[in-house]
């Protein structure tokens, strides 16, 4: 049975009736938080590390959410078509592309990707059959798909 701190009874119907939507998530190690700081004058000189959750603590599921950046978006690939033997050096522009660690075309990962800014991606096609495939950007916050976003001829 629960109780209250002064002892009396918790009924069930205090609870919630529905599932909780933010679940709440137990931190696993220290997590830290970078700032920047400097002489004043606007330029940065370092970063120091402030203690933001220690493990073990009980955080929302929202919270962690929001320490983290929204997903990558991906608007444009140019070129869109190419061979099907692959090789073609395909710019992907979008959004926090920054975070990105593969593309994808179809099932088979693009090569010499490069990262050229937060809003633009370099990776060469690898080879496919003739037709539409998928783009599939991974990265840290979760993967982007372009649906039919490049076509080998």
């Amino acid at each position: 049975m629960l109780h209250k701190e002064d002892g009396t009874f918790i009924k069930k119907a205090s609870f919630p009736a529905s599932a909780v939507t933010d679940v709440p998530m137990r931190i696993t190690e220290d997590v830290y938080e970078s700032k920047v700081y400097g002489p004043g004058d606007g330029r940065a000189e370092g970063s120091r590390y402030h203690l933001l959750y220690q493990a073990g603590t009980i955080v929302l599921q929202s919270e962690i959410d929001r320490l983290f950046a929204p997903a990558a978006t991906v608007a444009t690939l140019t070129p869109a078509t190419g061979p099907a033997a692959g090789g073609t050096t395909v710019t992907i522009k979008g959004t926090r592309l920054a975070g990105v660690t593969g593309v994808n075309f179809g099932a088979t990962p693009g090569t010499e990707l490069k990262r050229v800014s937060d809003t633009e991606l370099r990776v060469k096609t690898p080879a496919g059959a003739a037709g539409a495939v998928n783009v599939v950007a991974a990265a840290d916050s979760g993967n982007v798909t372009k649906t039919s976003g490049f076509t080998y001829s």
